[in-house]
């Protein structure tokens, strides 16, 4: 009896170890309310992944695990806009809120954004409604709006761009949208900000490894500073080393769209960079956790707070805060990539 009771004690002492060692996901690993209400807030344009993570969300969407309540844009151009509602509309939801800023941080067209204006015999390839500038609505209106709809401590935020448009919301003023300035809507309204910036690694550089100032924090590195001291809720930071660990397989870009004659993924990814390429994919990895936190795809350092200096490096101090980022197993980065892989390509549900 002895015995068997010592055995008991050892197998418990085991399992809670392998809790601990696993940096505390399983803890936490609290599945949300379906579905989660998600603003998706992207600097599409620039990089091929937020189409990727776009297409995702209305994937996600239709399974009935996430509603996207708006989209909100860091690239100031309005093709951006057009090429969102392209897509949107492409899943069957042109209805979505759109909105962008003016901040003159790469206002080019971009690669693929061009596709909201591509037409066959005198008719646009992908038909939307979003054409006029005047249209779009500032971030910080859509954004407010959004939130001021949902439901206390509900939302959940994927920022895959420059963190400009969040950073004006946490200044904003109350109005006549809601009473509460940014920072106590944000408060009162957000569960988590799930947001692709920085590096929490060393990456590899032509042998040496190497800090790294990622291109979303560096293309405004004010508002980076603003988000990562004042905003109120969790933020789970996906790095750097995050996306270039699941890289999208060109293959699927060759092979899973090719149910319709033109797909906007697969042709802004060929405008993009074309495959053989497989292209990292950052931005879908902040997607994948703000919608599935529970589901074991990643792990979470321990809690701590961010800082992002004034060249644009970020540094995390363990400790009191409320920020953690992701963390990849060689087991977690195989089930991530076939899930961001199944999820993009995942046909529009009629």
């Amino acid at each position: 009896m002895k015995q068997t009771t010592q055995m008991l004690i050892f197998s418990v002492l085991i399992f809670c170890a392998s809790i601990a060692w696993r940096g505390e996901s399983l803890l936490q690993a609290e599945e949300p309310r379906r579905p989660v209400p998600v603003i998706f807030d992207t600097d599409i344009g620039n990089d091929v992944d937020d189409v990727l993570a776009l297409g995702m969300i209305h994937a996600l969407e239709a399974r009935g695990d996430c509603k996207l309540l708006a989209v909100t844009i860091t690239k100031d151009n309005p093709l951006a806009a057009s090429f969102t509602d392209v897509v949107n509309t492409f899943y069957g939801k042109g209805d979505i809120p759109i909105g962008i800023c003016k901040s003159g941080v790469t206002p080019q067209p971009g690669k693929f954004n061009i596709l909201a204006e591509k037409k066959d015999n005198g008719q646009l390839r992908y038909p939307h409604d979003l054409k006029d500038p005047q249209q779009i609505p500032d971030a910080v209106t859509v954004l407010r709006t959004a939130l001021a709809g949902a439901e206390d401590h509900s939302v959940v935020i994927a920022q895959v761009g420059f963190s400009t448009n969040l950073a004006n919301l946490l200044k904003s003023p109350s109005d006549k949208i809601s009473p509460l300035a940014g920072e106590g809507l944000v408060k009162q309204k957000v569960k988590l900000l799930s947001i692709m910036a920085g590096a929490f690694e060393k990456i590899p550089r032509k042998g040496k490894l190497v800090d790294h100032r990622e291109y979303n924090i560096i293309k405004d590195i004010p508002a980076a500073q603003k988000l990562a001291r004042e905003w109120p809720t969790p933020v789970i930071w996906s790095g750097f080393e995050i996306g270039l660990n699941v890289a999208y397989p060109h293959e699927s870009i060759e092979e899973d769209f090719n149910y319709t004659s033109h797909h906007p993924l697969a042709e802004a990814y060929i405008l993009y960079n074309p495959p053989p390429h497989d292209r990292p994919t950052w931005d879908l990895t902040s997607v994948l956790y703000a919608v599935f936190p529970h589901r074991g795809y990643f792990d979470l350092s321990e809690t701590g707070t961010v800082t992002v200096q004034e060249d644009g490096l970020t540094t995390f101090k363990p400790g009191d805060g409320q920020q953690r980022y992701l963390k990849l197993t060689d087991a977690q980065r195989i089930r991530v990539v076939e899930a961001l892989v199944q999820l993009s390509s995942q046909p529009p549900q009629k």
